[in-house]
């Protein structure tokens, strides 16, 4: 098993990637559990379900938040959980994805 708590829409040297852009913001926050998952031993395809938080009131930046999610997925239709919140903890974050994933050894 492999837990992915918050990833977050930053940039390496911890800037937030996107600023004031919803879409933007979800991208790079499935880009950086990929990298996660790739260290792992594991892909987007082994993810068995999501949270998607993001920092609004209106359902249109929930939506557009998630389907960059749910596009990065692909035909792998994940379970997952999309929510308003009132504040994510990086300056200028609208977006944070929890993800669970599952591998096999073989």
């Amino acid at each position: 098993m492999v837990f992915l708590a918050g990833a977050c829409p930053l940039h390496a040297d911890g800037t937030t990637a996107a600023v004031g852009d919803y879409a933007g913001q979800a991208a790079k926050a499935v880009e950086n559990p990929r990298i996660a998952l790739d260290e792992a031993g594991a892909t987007l395809q082994d993810v068995i379900s999501t949270r998607v938080l993001v920092a609004s009131t209106r359902q249109e930046d929930l939506v557009t938040a998630w389907e960059v999610v749910r596009d990065a997925f692909g035909e792998h239709d994940v379970p997952s959980t999309l929510m308003g919140v009132t504040v994510l903890g990086y300056d200028d974050q609208l977006v944070e994805i929890e993800a669970v994933a599952a591998v096999l050894d073989t």
